[in-house]
């Protein structure tokens, strides 16, 4: 393994977790990363808030596994535990990521994570290009989106700060169509692919600035 790979931490669950995994292991970007270390929801654990995010919605066992199953069979380490706790502390630091990146996942990020990488905690949310921050921030997007009769989602790449969806925007997908009649948990099938496409392009943006700068810096 080259050591001149960035170093990703991914926190993700469910689909839009499985699409990103396996962009970082298998997709053009993943000449240039190593995936350090896996951190998934427990949809079981009440610091989740299942009833407020996509677990609320019917699911099968495989998809509540789906990302550390997949983690597991590369061998990467995997923690499904609290994530603001000592005991992940440890666990990160051990990992020493370079770059975290969030998809679907059921824990807020502490200012002692936030910090942690040098070149950033980003997430994937999924709006609408209206403004940002986003009208549809908070655990359930799809949600609001098909309540307001959206026929269409965009994904946010976006720096994640301690507020709730309101870090610095990077970057913005195209118009994902949404089918008329649709669910929550079909938003997400139709959108994870994109949103690991735009993670990919915005990571290579952020790798491409910090060589630019250390070049700069010799």
């Amino acid at each position: 393994m080259r050591d001149d790979r960035f170093r990703v931490a991914m926190f993700g669950s469910f689909y839009r977790g499985f699409y990103l995994l396996n962009e970082l292991l298998q997709g053009d970007i993943s000449e240039q990363v190593t995936v350090v270390g896996v951190a998934t929801d427990d949809p079981e654990a009440s610091y989740v808030s299942a009833d407020k995010r996509v677990w609320q919605y019917p699911h099968t066992v495989y998809e509540k596994v789906m990302v550390s199953e997949l983690a597991k069979e590369r061998g990467i380490d995997t923690f499904n535990g609290k994530v603001n706790d000592p005991e992940f502390y440890e666990v990160i630091d051990q990992w020493k990521p370079d770059i975290c990146v969030m998809a679907t996942f059921g824990q807020r990020i502490r200012s002692r994570l936030i910090n942690t990488p040098k070149l950033g905690f980003y997430n994937l949310h999924p709006c609408i290009d209206d403004s940002w921050p986003s009208h549809y921030v908070g655990g359930n997007p799809f949600e609001g989106l098909m309540r307001d009769g959206k026929r269409y989602a965009n994904i946010a790449f976006h720096a994640v700060d301690e507020g709730f969806d309101t870090g610095p925007l990077l970057g913005l997908s195209g118009k994902i169509a949404l089918p008329k009649e649709t669910s929550v948990t079909d938003m997400h099938k139709i959108t994870s692919y994109s949103a690991a496409q735009l993670a990919s392009k915005e990571m290579k943006k952020i790798f491409a600035a910090h060589q630019n700068s250390c070049k700069k810096a010799l």
